[in-house]
C-alpha cells in the first residue's frame, strides 16, 4: 500500500463539519498530488456512491468511496476530526475519516490491497493506535502497514492482542477455509502487521476472546461435535470497503461465538465461488449484501438470513443468533430447481470438461438472446397481424404516422420489433464471451456479433464470434502485465486488443466461410418440401419431448428459434417455430387430459399437478410434465415423445407457421392455418393420453393414497413444473 497513501494525505486535524466538506477538504489533498484530475467531477462521485447508502461504520468511522474516471491511481487519504463528523452511522459521528479513491478500471491486485484495509479497520487495535498517533508519517505507516500498532497507543486492548494468537490458531482449526484468504489479505495490505493479530482483533471484551478460542471446534454444538458452520455473501455497491468489513465482522462475531463462518466476497476484485463441499457441509447461511448476490441458488434449501450489507457489519452476532435460531427451527430457503440461475452464474467450474462449459457457455448466450426474440418476434406477429402482410413495406413511422389509423399502429409495432431483432446476435454473441471471460468478454464479444450482422453470417456468426471473443480475452489475461499498465487492463487494452483481434478474424478470415454456411442453412431450410419437412418436423418434436425442458429440448427450441431471429423470415423457418412449439405444448396437456379421464391410475398428487399442467401446456412450459416423468419415466416419456413427433409432423404438414417463439395458445390468432395446428397438437395430446393410460393400466392401479412409490418423487416435483422456461 506504500504508494497508495502518504504523509501529504493524512489530515490529523480536519476541521471539516460536514462530510461533503470533509470529502473536499481530503479529495484535494488527492489533487495536489496529482492522484485526481477533476476535484469537482470526482467529488460528485463520492456523492453519488454515499447517496445510495451511508457510509459511516459504528466505532467513528467514515469511509466515503467511490470509483471514478477522474482517478489516475488507487489513493487512500485519512483524515481525523476532534468534533466528529457525521457519516450516517447509527452510533453518532465519526472520528476517522477514510476517503477511498478508485479508478474506474482498477485492477485487482490494488482492490485486494483496499479491501484489506477494509478489513483492518474491524481491528480495534489498529483504530486505537490512529486516534493516539501524533504525526502524519506515523500515521501513513501504520495504514500502510509499514508500522505495527504499539501496546502503548492501543493499551485497552492489550489483552486482546495476547490473545490473540490463540485465537488464531482457533480459526485455523475451526475454519481453516475462512481464515486463509483473510490471512492473504491481511500480508497484501498490511504488510509487516501480524496477519493473526487482524484477523482475531476486535471491539469484544478481553475476557471473552480465550473462551472460545480454548473450545476449540467443539463449541459449536458441545463437546467431542463439530462446530455450527455458516457460509456467508458478502457484496456492496462499488465493491472496495463494506464487502470486506462485513466478511471481517462476521468472521470475528464467528470465532468468538465458536462458529465456523466462511465467507465469499463478491467485490470489485471479483470473487471465487465457495467450494461446492463447504455450501453443502453449512448449517446456514448469511447473505449481508446492497447488491444481488451471484449464483444464489447454490445456497437454496438452507436456513437463510438476508440483510442489508451494513448489517453485516454491525450486528453480526445477531445474524449468528438468528441463522442458529431458524436452523433449530428447521426454516429453510426454496430448494433449488434444476434451471434456476443463469447459465453465466453456473459457467466456469474448473472441475468440469470441456463438453459441460462449451454447452454452458453456448446456452449463457441464448438465455439472454431468448427475451428479445420473445420481445421482437411478438412485437413484429402483432404488426402482421393488425397491419397486414404487406406492412414491412410501410415508411418509417416517424415520416407517417396517424394516430387513428390501424396501419400506422402495425407499422409501429413491426418497427420497433425489427430494432429488438438487430440486437439478437450482437446479444448472443455478447454473452457467449461473458460466459466465458465475464465482464471483459463483453465488448469484443458484442463487436464481433455485430460484424456477424455485417457480413450476413447470421446465427452462426454470432456463435463463432463470442467463442472467440471469450478465448481472446482469456488468452490476453494470461499474459504477465507490467504493474503500471495493470490500472487500464480493463477499460482500454483488452477491450482494444479483443476487438481488434476479433473483427480481423471475423471480416478477413472466417467471415465468408461461415456467411456461406448461413446462406446454405437458410437455402436448405427454404427447400425443406413434403417428405423431408415431414420428418424434421417429427425429430424436433421428439427432442422436444425427450427431457422436458433439458438440454435436447433446449438444442430443438435454439434451432427454431433461430430460424426467425430476423425481421423477414423465410416460410419453412416459420413452420420449424410452430412445430416446435405445438409438440412441446403435447406432454403437459396429455398428462392433465390423462388425470382427468383415468384418474385412478394417478396418485391424489399427481392428479393435482394434472390441473395445473393445463395451464402450463397451454402456456407451452414443457415443464409441466416434469412430475410425472419423474414418478414414471419409462411409460410416460415415449409416450410424450410419440405423441410430440405426430404433432411436429402433422404441423409441418399442415404448413402451420409461427413468427412468435412463445406463448401457446394465447399467440394462435397470429399463426398460419390455426384451426389445422389447433388439431395437430389434439392428435398428439390423445396419441399420448392414449399411450399413457395403456401403459399405466397394464400394472396393478395406484390407489388415491400416497403410500406407494411412485407417489415419493411425484411428491417433491411439482416446484420444478412451476418454472415458466421457454420449451
Amino acid at each position: 500500500m506504500s504508494d497508495m497513501i502518504t504523509a501529504d494525505l493524512v489530515d490529523l486535524d480536519l476541521s471539516a463539519d460536514t462530510k461533503e466538506a470533509a470529502a473536499r477538504a481530503l479529495a484535494e489533498r488527492m489533487v495536489t498530488q496529482g492522484r485526481v484530475t477533476d476535484l469537482e467531477g470526482f467529488l460528485a462521485d463520492v456523492a453519488a456512491r454515499e447517496a445510495q447508502m451511508p457510509t459511516g461504520l459504528d466505532g467513528g468511522i467514515g469511509i466515503p468511496h467511490c470509483r471514478s474516471a477522474h482517478v489516475t491511481e488507487p489513493t487512500l487519504a485519512f483524515g481525523r476530526s476532534a468534533a466528529g463528523i457525521d457519516f450516517g452511522a447509527a452510533d453518532g459521528p465519526a472520528d476517522l475519516i477514510f476517503l477511498i479513491a478508485a479508478p474506474a478500471g482498477a485492477d485487482d491486485a490494488h482492490l485486494t490491497i483496499l479491501s484489506s484495509l477494509a478489513r483492518q479497520l474491524m481491528n480495534a487495535e489498529f483504530t486505537s493506535a490512529l486516534r493516539a498517533v501524533g504525526d502524519p508519517e506515523t500515521a501513513a505507516a501504520l495504514i500502510r502497514g509499514d508500522e505495527a500498532p504499539s501496546a502503548k497507543s492501543a493499551e485497552d486492548t492489550s489483552e486482546d492482542t495476547a490473545a490473540a494468537p490463540v485465537a488464531a490458531s482457533t480459526g485455523a482449526a475451526a475454519g481453516k477455509t475462512a481464515h486463509t484468504p483473510d490471512a492473504s489479505a491481511a500480508d497484501a495490505g498490511a504488510g509487516g502487521a501480524s496477519p493473526e493479530g487482524a484477523l482475531t482483533a476486535d471491539t469484544a471484551p478481553p475476557a471473552a476472546e480465550p473462551a472460545p478460542a480454548g473450545a476449540g471446534t467443539a463449541t459449536g454444538t458441545g463437546s467431542g461435535e463439530r462446530p455450527f458452520r455458516v457460509v456467508a455473501v458478502t457484496s456492496c455497491p462499488t465493491g472496495i470497503a463494506h464487502t470486506y468489513m462485513a466478511a471481517e465482522s462476521l468472521e470475528n462475531a464467528g470465532r468468538e461465538a465458536g462458529v465456523e463462518v466462511v465467507v465469499e466476497t463478491q467485490g470489485s476484485a471479483g470473487f471465487a465461488r465457495l467450494d461446492p463441499a463447504v455450501i453443502a457441509a453449512a448449517d446456514g447461511v448469511i447473505f449481508a449484501h446492497d447488491v444481488p448476490v451471484r449464483d444464489k441458488d447454490r445456497f437454496a434449501g438452507k436456513p437463510t438470513v438476508d440483510v442489508g450489507v451494513k448489517a453485516g457489519i454491525n450486528r453480526p452476532a445477531e445474524l449468528l443468533a438468528e441463522v442458529r435460531e431458524k436452523a433449530a427451527r428447521g426454516e429453510a430457503s426454496a430448494p433449488a430447481h434444476a434451471s434456476a440461475g443463469t447459465p453465466v452464474d453456473r459457467a466456469g467450474d474448473s472441475t468440469e470438461g470441456y463438453g459441460t462449459k462449451l454447452r454452458k457457455w453456448l446456452m449463457s448466450g441464448v438465455s439472454y438472446m431468448v427475451p428479445f426474440v420473445a420481445a421482437g418476434g411478438l412485437l413484429i406477429a402483432l404488426g402482421f397481424a393488425i397491419g397486414g402482410y404487406k406492412i414491412n413495406k410501410a415508411p418509417s413511422v416517424m415520416d407517417h404516422f396517424l394516430w387513428t389509423q390501424a396501419d400506422s399502429w402495425g407499422a409501429l409495432l413491426f418497427q420497433i420489433g425489427v430494432v429488438a431483432f438487430g440486437f439478437l446476435v450482437p446479444v448472443l454473441a455478447g454473452y457467449i464471451a461473458y460466459g466465458m471471460a465475464d465482464r471483459p468478454g463483453l465488448v469484443p464479444g458484442f463487436v464481433g456479433g455485430a460484424i456477424s450482422l455485417t457480413i450476413n453470417a447470421g446465427f452462426l456468426g454470432g456463435l463463432a464470434a463470442g467463442l472467440i471473443a471469450g478465448g481472446v480475452v482469456l488468452a490476453i489475461q494470461r499474459v504477465h502485465i507490467p504493474a503500471a499498465l495493470r490500472g487500464i487492463m480493463p477499460v482500454v487494452v483488452i477491450p482494444l486488443i479483443s476487438s481488434a483481434i476479433v473483427g480481423f478474424l471475423m471480416f478477413v478470415v472466417i467471415g465468408k466461410p461461415i456467411a456461406s454456411a448461413q446462406k446454405g442453412l437458410t437455402d436448405w431450410l427454404n427447400g425443406l418440401t413434403g417428405t423431408n419437412a415431414i420428418l424434421l418436423g417429427a425429430l424436433l418434436g421428439l427432442m422436444m419431448c425427450f427431457d422436458l425442458g433439458g438440454p435436447v429440448n433446449k438444442v430443438a427450441y435454439t434451432f427454431a428459434t433461430a430460424g426467425i431471429a430476423v425481421s423477414n423470415p423465410g416460410d419453412s423457418a416459420m413452420k420449424i417455430m410452430a412445430a416446435v412449439m405445438a409438440a412441446g405444448m403435447v406432454p403437459p396437456l396429455a398428462m392433465a387430459l390423462a388425470t382427468t379421464v383415468r384418474g385412478r391410475l394417478f396418485t391424489q398428487t399427481e392428479r393435482e399437478n394434472g390441473k395445473a399442467a393445463w395451464v402450463l401446456g397451454a402456456s407451452f412450459i414443457s415443464e409441466g410434465a416434469i412430475p410425472f416423468a419423474a414418478a414414471d419415466p419409462l411409460r410416460v416419456i415415449p409416450s410424450s415423445m410419440v405423441g410430440g413427433a405426430l404433432t411436429g409432423a402433422l404441423s409441418m404438414a399442415f404448413g402451420a407457421t409461427l413468427r412468435a417463439p412463445h406463448g401457446g395458445i394465447f399467440v394462435v390468432p397470429l399463426i398460419g392455418n390455426p384451426f389445422l395446428y389447433l388439431l395437430a397438437i389434439a392428435a398428439g395430446v390423445c396419441v399420448t393420453t392414449a399411450l399413457v393410460v395403456l401403459l399405466k393400466g397394464l400394472r396393478k392401479p395406484v390407489p388415491g393414497s400416497t403410500a406407494t412409490d411412485p407417489a415419493a418423487p411425484a411428491a417433491t416435483a411439482p416446484k420444478e413444473a412451476k418454472q415458466p422456461i421457454a420449451a
